[in-house]
């Protein structure tokens, strides 16, 4: 650091601009009275410039577990509550129906979703409504020209001359992300790992998912998604035959845009994870959006005991393992469990 101006406050090193004007003001550079004229001036130490945790989560959601993810504070201020619907896949109801379903004594009704293992179709319908809610309660209309459709279009149909103003349908949204999901036949848990790298970039590169660029931003998330979260990724050259109009020179640059924006951080924690997998059902509660719920029967109750009994014969073998390490730590041979004597 020494006694000139380094790097860390040159306004080019980060896209970070308004964590950087924070940090600008809240840590002016000090010097002291008997500084030379030869040792210029001195800059706080580095640790003195960090930003707080609040701060740094507030900026960074995809990132930090304990900061609120963005598509629920957005979704938050609407009022209007949509649900996809088993007859026309998008409906728009009062706040006050539910078509919830509820259990009795006789019958058990469970859904088929977990952290581990998202619903497939669910989850998508819920990434989609987060994606909507991004688009219609933005902020601005900031974007990149790697992202515009006119200028690079992914059908060779004539762009509407309004493509930049008509927010798109939820159902539209949908349809999009369930056509390129199936197609690669790709997994729920690389849905919620798309919306991560979508907030990720909106943060990171300090731009907005509107109109004009909802679609190639969408199609890169899940490009990136599918190459990190599954073994057996699929290639650049397979979605052009899903998008035939699309070159594989112009993916394989979105791509390489995509990367640099999020400065390369793919690393997508377990604990953001699970954040992103609760926030996409606390979304669909809000919006009468439910999981698909079924009857408890016979087989599901002793899969589900099977998969517990697998649980706690796992935790049993870690604690007797624990033990092992803690006797041979100590020096303790012969250990062994006392008695309980019940009165």
């Amino acid at each position: 650091m020494g006694g000139s101006v380094s790097c860390c406050i040159s306004p080019r090193e980060s896209p970070k601009i308004h964590r950087r004007e924070v940090e600008l003001e809240e840590c002016p550079i000090t010097t002291t009275e008997d500084v030379s004229e030869d040792t210029g001036t001195y800059l706080q130490h580095i640790s003195d410039r960090e930003l707080p945790d609040e701060l740094a989560q507030e900026a960074n959601p995809s990132d930090h577990p304990r900061a609120s993810t963005l598509f629920l504070n957005k979704s938050q201020t609407d009022g209007i509550c949509i649900f996809l619907s088993k007859r026309s896949d998008l409906l728009l109801f009062s706040p006050g129906f539910s078509n919830q379903t509820f259990s009795s004594c006789s019958t058990i009704f469970i859904d088929d979703s977990t952290v581990s293992q998202p619903n497939l179709k669910s989850t998508i319908k819920c990434v989609a409504l987060a994606i909507y809610y991004h688009i219609k309660n933005r902020d601005s209309n900031r974007s990149l020209d790697i992202f515009d459709e006119k200028k690079h279009p992914l059908s060779r149909e004539k762009v509407p001359d309004d493509y930049s103003v008509v927010d798109p349908e939820h159902k539209l949204i949908y349809r999009f992300i369930r056509t390129l999901f199936s197609s690669a036949q790709l997994t729920a848990e690389c849905a919620i790992v798309t919306l991560v790298y979508l907030e990720r970039l909106l943060t990171y590169a300090e731009m907005d998912i509107c109109p004009c660029n909802w679609k190639r931003i969408v199609l890169g998330a899940i490009l990136l998604a599918s190459k990190v979260w599954d073994d057996q990724a699929v290639w650049n050259v397979d979605y052009c035959q899903i998008l035939k109009d699309i070159s594989v020179e112009d993916m394989n640059e979105m791509e390489r845009h995509f990367l640099e924006l999020l400065q390369f951080n793919i690393n997508v924690p377990a604990s953001v994870y699970a954040k992103y997998y609760f926030d996409l059902r606390s979304l669909a509660d809000d919006n009468n959006l439910s999981f698909p719920l079924e009857p408890l029967s016979n087989k599901r109750a002793q899969k589900l005991e099977a998969i517990s009994r697998l649980c706690e014969d796992k935790y049993r073998d870690l604690g007797k393992s624990a033990m092992r390490r803690s006797v041979s730590a100590d020096n303790l041979v012969g250990v062994k469990n006392a008695q309980a004597v019940l009165s």
